[in-house]
């Protein structure tokens, strides 16, 4: 297996994507293809090299978090995101993970790799683990602000996939993002999207509030991606200032406060982003995960084991046999499927 990071994408870069994927090549036993300026790699990575299946690819340019991600990537073609990108498609690499312009990530991913067939658009899906005992995939998360029913249910689908593979959940519990949990309280997507999820053969659980996403009752959350994004960033946004609240609260020898800070730490990583390292791209032909643009070493380690379980559990040749229908709506009639 060979995951392709790239080592030029985010504010930390690219000692502390040296440092994550080395990081990830030792514990995993994987090979390492680390995308960017050849020159500078081989100083950060050539002491490493020896012991550890690491390489470097050379990636001169960089796209800019600043730049037009489709002009970037339509003029930038030795930046390190298309070459990571192409050495997916081209079958050099398993995987490519990057902290870099998520616009660019995503352009060259669908421009580049093409969507699974049948699937009209390709989401983010992001791991939460506010409840250590019952992650859930969040999807999608950025990719799509626009969407209508029958893209929340191939979200959905996609969602129910890797949470079977990745999770070894047999029948995932799928759940809608409300604002309540009654059949016929939401907006015209969430409404008429919960009848497409009702009358499909997944398991779906019905409405799920905000205040509820940490009480374990789904696997697979789907919303717009508008509201995802929302969704990840509030929860990013909680988990700075609880990091931030922790780091400035004085320590004391009591056992009972001792305690208390040993559950809020639990808290503090649960909600820390770097703990999950990134998102993956469901729907395309080939394996993306996309990390956050602060990402360091811990957070590229962690990516890195999210793209290697994609691999390990063949999440995207799964969907990519899988068969996208079009969605049976209760108003179904004479055998024919509505959208």
């Amino acid at each position: 297996m060979i995951i392709a990071v790239d080592a030029s994408g985010g504010e930390y870069a690219p000692h502390e994507i040296v440092k994550g994927a080395v990081k990830a090549a030792q514990d995993f036993k994987i090979g390492i293809a680390l995308v960017g300026k050849k020159e500078i790699l081989h100083v950060q990575a050539r002491r490493y090299m020896k012991d550890l299946d690491i390489t470097i690819v050379d990636a001169p340019e960089y796209i800019d978090d600043a730049e037009s991600p489709i002009e970037a990537v339509t003029k930038k073609q030795n930046s390190s995101i298309v070459v990571g990108t192409m050495m997916v498609k081209t079958g050099k690499a398993d995987a490519f993970v990057s902290a870099g312009s998520t616009g660019a990530v995503m352009f060259a991913a669908f421009a580049m790799l093409g969507r699974v067939e049948g699937i009209e658009r390709p989401a983010i899906g992001s791991i939460i683990t506010i409840n250590i005992t019952s992650p859930f995939l969040l999807l999608d998360c950025g990719a799509n602000p626009n969407c209508r029913p029958k893209h929340l249910y191939q979200f959905a689908q996609m969602g129910n996939i890797y949470v079977k593979e990745v999770f070894g959940v047999a029948k995932p519990r799928i759940a809608l993002l409300n604002n309540g949990e009654e059949e016929k309280k939401g907006n015209t997507l969430a409404s008429q999207t919960y009848q497409v999820l009702k009358a499909s053969d997944l398991n779906f659980v019905g409405n799920i509030e905000g205040q509820n996403l940490s009480k374990g009752m789904a696997d697979v959350v789907v919303t717009d991606g508008f509201t995802g994004n929302i969704v990840l960033k509030t929860l990013e946004g909680v988990g700075e200032a609880f990091i931030k609240l922790k780091n400035n609260t004085p320590s004391t020898s009591s056992a009972d406060t001792m305690q208390l800070d040993a559950g809020f730490g639990s808290l503090v990583k649960r909600i820390d982003y770097r703990e999950s390292g990134g998102a993956c791209l469901l729907g395309l032909n080939g394996n993306v995960i996309i990390s956050h643009g602060r990402s360091q070493s811990k957070a590229i380690r962690n990516a890195i084991s999210m793209a290697k379980q994609s691999v390990d559990r063949h999440v995207c040749q799964i969907i990519q046999q899988s068969k996208f229908t079009e969605p049976v709506t209760p108003n179904e009639t004479n055998g024919e499927e509505k959208s």
